[in-house]
């Protein structure tokens, strides 16, 4: 860890790009072991999935947010850029690949590329960065290794913007033992360790092209906040350098300026930070004094101000309505329940997540993003911020096409046992999805590949995977648009709804168990017009769950028997997204998801059916 300004030409950046799970994170968890950057006594030595900090992150096992990070090897200082491998954060990806030279592709030894993989290729070599291929989860007992190297080769003849991509170095790792060699090994179990690896970065990605000696330049690819200095802006230094001191100027998205003072500048190391008395082109750096700092905007020498290009992203597929708590049950369960500190939460959220769009409405707001995740893991994070909100169904975001409406199309990707085949095809076939392949994959299970509209996937994968028991392998990815097509039918039952406004008892629900499935059990509070269950039918029902048993002074040997009941059917976050209809909301509080009806009073419900 040095606090000297480093020398640009011992300098790499290098993104780690792959689809979700194919042991991104853990591979730069070994880089960060082995580096030395850990003391053996530090806890970071015993952790797994270090970069992926977030409470969700490490419930979902996912990437959410790019991160980045820094290690010293020999001379050479390499900074790392973790990315996402989920297609609803690809955001994420677009913005932080500016930051590099080279990338590092993962792909599972088994499953080989995958739709994900595609996506992020695609981004890294249209960037002009120098990739370097790993073969990664090489033990896995269907590993394939020559038909991934082909379908591999295939992928990049397909996606290389020039002849120099096609000639990439190929490793082969156990990330999660942290082995890596530049040939197959006879066995997984061979000895081995990473150096191969920061061999091949310090050999192969080439230093940061730069101009030290023209006025400072640097784009602002993500930002950071804590209590001590404030907000942090994080990018490359595209030319030029900087010192803690120096006057610069802000270059706004709006075309504006404003002038501002460099207060500190800091260097990331590990999962930490170190303070430095500079940095030069070529360099990650982190910058106090600049608050009003955003993404895409540029940070320049104050006496030449010249603005960068703006991060492109593509447009968001799905929005959402979300806004303030309407049920009788507001403002009881949470912290933050009003329009206005809903909004500035909103308008905060921008300022990090570039994928994300949020437009005003009469009441609340619509919120645009990548996918039903993007949009859940931002609904979950207020959620446990202490905020108190409800949430329409998702739905497509249309274009217009000279006077055509317009609609995105996915392809999704689907490996599952042979006998669940027909179920899949059923569901899908449902939905008026495309079947454009379907042959056998080399680990034992058939492929489908489809080709259907966004709004068709919505609630897919909870069908599809209890259906399947929990077999199926499946990924989309968007691929264009086309003209909208017909309204889909409803695909699920009726709702079964509260009557009245009480406490559900167990004898009422009794009765409401022999109508369907519960979302409620005994003692939970209920109001007229949630929905606690769903019907057997294709019709919604109301139904009494608030209704106690009449006492009398008459006893019989059957009537003072215990009630017996099914545990009530708790659905997550997504599976309760999923199970919207348009006439329906999700009140989200820190406490409680209830599903509802968007009107609660039966009688203005039902005129409004007619």
């Amino acid at each position: 860890m040095s606090t000297q300004i480093q020398d640009p030409t011992k300098i790499r950046n290098i993104a780690i790009i792959a689809h979700v799970d194919h042991g991104k994170t853990t591979l730069v968890d070994g880089l960060l072991k082995q580096s030395k950057t850990f003391r053996d006594n530090q806890a970071e030595m015993g952790q797994e999935l270090i970069m992926d900090s977030g409470d969700q992150e490490r419930e979902r096992g996912i990437t959410i947010t790019a991160k980045v990070t820094a290690v010293q090897h020999d001379d050479y200082r390499i900074n790392i850029i973790d990315t996402p491998g989920h297609a609803d954060f690809s955001g994420e990806v677009e913005r932080t690949l500016n930051m590099a030279d080279g990338c590092i592709l993962i792909v599972d030894a088994q499953e080989g590329p995958m739709p994900q993989t595609r996506f992020v290729l695609s981004k890294a070599l249209e960037s002009g960065l120098k990739p370097i291929v790993i073969i990664n989860k090489i033990d896995k007992p269907g590993s394939r290794l020559h038909a991934v190297e082909d379908e591999l080769a295939d992928l990049f003849l397909e996606l290389a913007i020039h002849e120099d991509q096609l000639h990439y170095p190929t490793y082969y790792a156990v990330g999660r033992a942290g082995k890596a060699w530049a040939k197959p090994p006879a066995s997984a179990d061979e000895s081995g360790d990473l150096s191969v690896l920061f061999d091949a970065i310090i050999e192969h990605v080439p230093a940061p092209s730069i101009e030290v000696d023209k006025p400072f330049q640097m784009l602002v690819t993500a930002l950071s906040w804590d209590t001590f200095k404030g907000k942090y802006a994080i990018g490359r230094i595209s030319r030029g350098k900087v010192q803690a001191g120096d006057s610069v100027t802000l270059c706004k998205k709006d075309g504006t300026q404003a002038k501002a003072r460099v207060d500190t500048v800091y260097m990331s190391h590990g999962v930490s930070k170190f303070e430095v008395p500079g940095g030069v082109a070529g360099d990650i750096v982190q910058i106090t004094g600049v608050g009003d700092a955003q993404i895409g905007e540029t940070i320049a020498d104050a006496q030449q101000p010249e603005a960068l290009p703006v991060i492109e992203v593509e447009a968001p597929t799905l929005k959402i309505y979300l806004g303030p708590n309407t049920s009788p049950f507001k403002g009881t369960e949470g912290e933050f329940s009003t329009s206005r500190q809903i909004g500035e939460r909103l308008h905060k959220e921008l300022e990090s997540n570039i994928g994300l769009q949020v437009e005003d409405e009469q009441i609340g707001f619509l919120v645009s993003g990548r996918g039903e995740l993007h949009l859940s893991v931002l609904i979950e994070t207020m959620r446990r911020e202490g905020y108190e909100f409800e949430v329409g169904r998702p739905q497509v975001v249309t274009r217009d096409n000279n006077g055509v409406t317009e609609e995105p199309i996915e392809e999704l990707v689907i490996e599952v046992p042979a006998e669940h085949v027909g179920t899949v095809q059923t569901e899908l076939g449902a939905r008026r999805a495309t079947l454009k392949e379907q042959f056998a994959s080399p680990k034992g299970l058939t492929k489908l590949v489809y080709e259907l509209p966004t709004r068709a996937l919505l609630g897919l994968r909870n069908i599809l995977m209890t259906n399947t028991k929990g077999t199926i392998v499946m990924d989309s990815l968007m691929i264009g648009h086309k003209p909208m097509g017909a309204p889909l039918q409803q695909l699920r039952n009726g709702a079964l709804i509260a009557f009245e406004t009480g406490v559900a008892t167990p004898y009422s629900l009794q009765t409401a168990q022999e109508r369907g499935i519960c979302f409620v059990g005994p003692t939970d509070k209920v109001y007229a017009g949630q929905i606690i269950g769903l019907n057997k039918r294709g019709d919604d029902l109301e139904i009494n769950v608030c209704k106690a048993k009449q006492l009398t002074n008459m006893r019989s040997s059957s009537s003072d028997g215990v009630v017996q009941l099914t545990p009530p059917t708790i659905l997550s976050l997504e599976q309760c997204i999923d199970f919207l209809e348009n006439d329906e909301l999700l009140e989200v509080t820190p406490q409680n998801l209830r599903l509802r009806k968007r009107e609660l009073d039966p009688n203005k419900r039902k005129r409004a059916a007619k």
